[in-house]
């Protein structure tokens, strides 16, 4: 009351509301400054994500890595803001949304019920986003990785799987895995399976996989590439049932997942 009246005395004063809008202003500023260092925070967990991610493609299957890594996204979260996107890439919130809006990055439920971007979509786009600035073509951040992705959309065969058009909703499920894994093995390189392995051990450690699956994947995963590829189009029960449970999930590009989504039907 006593700041109230201090400031509403004649013209020269400030007024009642600039008074309590500065009020508010100093009121909420520790607040302010906390969701700061918490935006700081998880930045940093974010790059520090991306160089682990580095260093566990070059040390094969190195449990340590992995177990630092995993403690890492779990502080991080399995989803970001847009906002935060935004400002990992080095791009405006509105270019960024414009290219969410195009169907070209992937949004998600958070556990909070927010809408976010995924931390491995975030993760693909980042390291691609950088090799381009590192070759000097830095006008457009997001432009080039976006139309090599819409790109690879349209290069992908399809037509086995559009002369079945009544497929029964389990069928559907695994023609497009099929076709999604094709995708993958046709581009499967040892960083993949690097990115691969990780995630099956997080699912492992977080028990979000049947053991009978892990193990298996586990064991395909330390095979070589011909023999990965191989497992990964064989249309066999055995194998269908394990590109249902597949650490491959998430690593194609969002165009890419929506045209199999769409013409696999």
């Amino acid at each position: 009351m006593r700041f109230e009246s201090r400031c509403a005395g004649d013209n020269r004063s400030l007024s009642r509301e600039p008074a309590v809008a500065i009020f508010k202003l100093f009121w909420q500023l520790p607040c302010i400054l906390i969701l700061m260092g918490v935006v700081d925070r998880k930045q940093e967990l974010f790059e520090n994500i991306v160089r682990l991610r580095r260093v566990g493609r070059e040390l094969r299957g190195n449990a340590d890595v992995s177990a630092v890594r995993r403690a890492l996204e779990s502080e991080l979260g399995e989803t970001v803001s847009r906002r935060l996107a935004a400002r990992v890439l080095g791009v405006s919130h509105t270019a960024l949304d414009r290219w969410i809006k195009a169907g070209d990055l992937p949004l998600v439920y958070s556990a909070q019920g927010r809408v976010e971007v995924p931390v491995p979509a975030l993760l693909d786009l980042y390291e691609s986003v950088e090799a381009d600035r590192a070759d000097g073509d830095r006008r457009y951040a997001l432009a080039p990785t976006m139309v090599r992705q819409r790109n690879a959309a349209l290069s992908l065969d399809l037509r086995r799987f559009r002369r079945d058009t009544e497929r029964s909703g389990h069928d559907r499920a695994s023609a497009r895995s099929l076709a999604y894994h094709r995708a993958i093995a046709r581009r499967l390189r040892k960083p993949m399976v690097e990115d691969a392995r990780h995630v099956l051990f997080r699912w492992r450690a977080q028990g979000r996989i049947d053991e009978r699956y892990g193990e298996r994947w586990e064991q395909l995963l330390n095979q070589p590439l011909p023999e990965i590829r191989s497992a990964l189009v064989d249309e066999s029960q055995e194998y269908d049932d394990l590109r249902q449970n597949s650490p491959f999930a998430g690593l194609l590009s969002e165009p890419e997942r929506r045209r199999i989504v769409q013409e696999v039907i």
